[in-house]
């Protein structure tokens, strides 16, 4: 059962989501806010496994709240499921740790399967979406934006980086930057859970990045994964 936070300040919305989705297979809605301090008190209480964060939202908005609850609980991951697809928050909700961002045209059952995704391990983007994120990453090559990650971004750009990663390491990040999720690449790589995750650990420090996120735009950004690969998901690239 994946427990979901909804945080929205629009009612009919919030109740809606919350109807809906109380309908899904899989899912327990055990909580909602309607501000993004609401949504940081309520994470902090009710430790949900994904939070549906809207973006414009009173007293804080779901851009900082999802900085402060993911600084605080590394383990709660966040869907930024907004109307907007401006650039500015998009770019700043991945920099601070949104595990996806998906607009709200979404059909139902695309979101729940989102947040099923998202609970596995997975990272997804709407395809308008990514293709302004891969667009802007492969244009600065600076997935990391923000204090040490200015400078480190920077490092990504060298061929050392790359050259860090061994034949396995690699093969992770491009199924990782395909949208696959980590049971997944258990099944693909023949790997324990336990062992892929440890990969992904090592794969992190070796690049110097926060999250799979950041993997994923590093493996566009490097060549490992096509754009087009990346957006729609397909698998691993040949």
């Amino acid at each position: 059962m994946v427990r979901v936070l909804i945080a929205d300040d629009q009612s009919l919305i919030l109740e809606s989501l919350e109807m809906m989705l109380s309908l899904k297979e899989g899912i327990q809605v055990v909580g909602t806010a309607r501000n993004g301090r609401e949504a940081i008190e309520l994470a902090d209480r009710l430790l949900p496994d994904v939070i549906l964060m809207d973006v414009r939202m009173p007293v804080l908005d779901g851009v900082a709240s999802t900085e402060a609850i993911r600084s605080r609980h590394p383990a709660i991951n966040i869907i930024v499921l907004s109307t907007f697809d401006d650039d500015e928050y998009v770019f700043k909700a991945l920099r601070n740790g949104a595990r996806g961002y998906l607009l709200k045209t979404i059909p139902m059952e695309e979101l729940a399967q989102a947040i099923r995704t998202v609970h596995a391990g997975g990272v997804l983007m709407d395809p308008e979406v990514a293709v302004k994120v891969f667009d802007h990453f492969a244009r600065t090559g600076n997935p990391a934006e923000s204090g040490a990650g200015q400078r480190r971004g920077a490092d990504l750009q060298t061929a050392d980086a790359g050259a860090m990663l061994n034949r396995s390491d690699r093969r992770i990040v491009r199924l990782i930057g395909t949208g696959l999720s980590n049971r997944e690449i258990t099944a693909r790589m023949n790997l324990s859970e336990g062992t892929v995750r440890n990969y992904i650990s090592n794969i992190l420090l070796k690049l110097h990045l926060r999250d799979r996120t950041q993997i994923a735009l590093w493996a566009v950004q490097n060549g490992l994964v096509s754009m087009g690969e990346a957006v729609t998901e397909e698998g691993e690239p040949t």
